[in-house]
């Protein structure tokens, strides 16, 4: 199983900030940092995350990202930052627009500020295929118009356009990674980042029917928390970003629903369709030509990886 393969050196000089560093992904990413010797520095505020994901070696910062005042300070001496804090739940946007606004715009706009006063070098912004909403086409690039089809899915397209923006107008250098439904360890069946995968884990260990909505032909391409990682870091040192390009990290492959089903293997039953793209696929042509990563962990291996666990 593939994990973050970049070489280990003595960072211990170099600061490096992770909001939602208590999260699924923000976990994973500060595991990395801390297993290459880097200074983490973990900002959350556990309305998502869990403190338990919190690598002991890692300084926790109990703090909102809402709170420009109190984030401010934990930037200064840092050199990269990796935004990963949000409000991700796209039904908890369209019920919530206001609190997801705060969280998912003002909330990246306050980390960028923080890190243009800071003198940061780098920051990678989390962004979300969820920009893309439904294409007429697949597999879904880089050059395709936004197409948002909820609050969250805009709120996350404009966090892109003011790293962007940022870039182009104080200097800062900004990449956004367009995930594609991230699964794997930690990956809680609850709360922010409940994907499918983790829902239908939960339900299997607690002897119920998995529960598909709709008729289960929607497509996502579902992609490994370990290459997630490894694309954060590699986007953290490539000479090739740093002007508010958007690169798609997904890995290039799509399953119905009713297939993971079948490969994680239990009852099913089908409830009401609910308001989301029908199908996502990546291409990652992008993120190989200026990152040079590549997907290694395939979704039959990640499904094994979770049975394990």
């Amino acid at each position: 199983m593939s994990k973050a393969n970049v070489k280990k050196s003595n960072y211990k000089d170099i600061k490096i900030v992770v909001t939602g560093g208590a999260g699924f992904i923000g976990s994973n990413i500060v595991d990395a940092l801390i297993k290459n010797k880097y200074e983490v520095h973990v900002i959350d505020n556990l309305s998502n995350g869990k403190k338990e994901n919190i690598n002991p070696k890692a300084i926790f910062h109990n703090v909102d990202i809402c709170d420009l005042k109190k984030i401010k300070p934990i930037f200064k001496g840092a050199k990269y930052v990796f935004h990963e804090a949000a409000l991700p739940r796209v039904q908890f946007s369209i019920e919530h627009p206001i609190e997801a606004h705060d969280a998912n715009i003002n909330g990246t706009l306050n980390v960028l500020l923080s890190a243009k006063d800071a003198g940061v070098k780098r920051v990678i912004y989390a962004a979300s295929s969820s920009a893309y909403g439904d294409q007429s086409k697949l597999p879904l690039i880089e050059t395709m118009s936004a197409n948002p089809k909820s609050p969250y899915g805009l709120q996350k397209y404009v966090g892109e356009l003011y790293c962007k923006l940022f870039s182009q107008v104080y200097g800062l250098e900004t990449v956004s990674l367009r995930y594609f439904n991230v699964y794997g360890p930690r990956n809680s069946s609850e709360g922010a980042y409940a994907l499918v995968i983790a829902k239908f884990f939960k339900l299997l260990k607690e002897g119920k029917p998995l529960t598909i909505t709709g008729d289960g032909t929607q497509t996502r391409d579902y992609t490994s928390v370990h290459d997630i990682v490894r694309a954060n870091l590699l986007a953290m040192t490539s000479k090739k970003v740093g002007r508010g390009e958007v690169l798609n990290i997904g890995a290039g492959r799509n399953f119905s629903v009713n297939q993971v089903a079948k490969l994680i293997s239990g009852k099913i039953v089908h409830i009401a369709p609910r308001l989301e793209p029908h199908d996502t696929l990546a291409s990652h042509a992008l993120a190989k030509k200026l990152l040079g990563w590549t997907p290694e962990v395939k979704l039959e291996e990640g499904i094994e990886e979770l049975k394990s666990l």
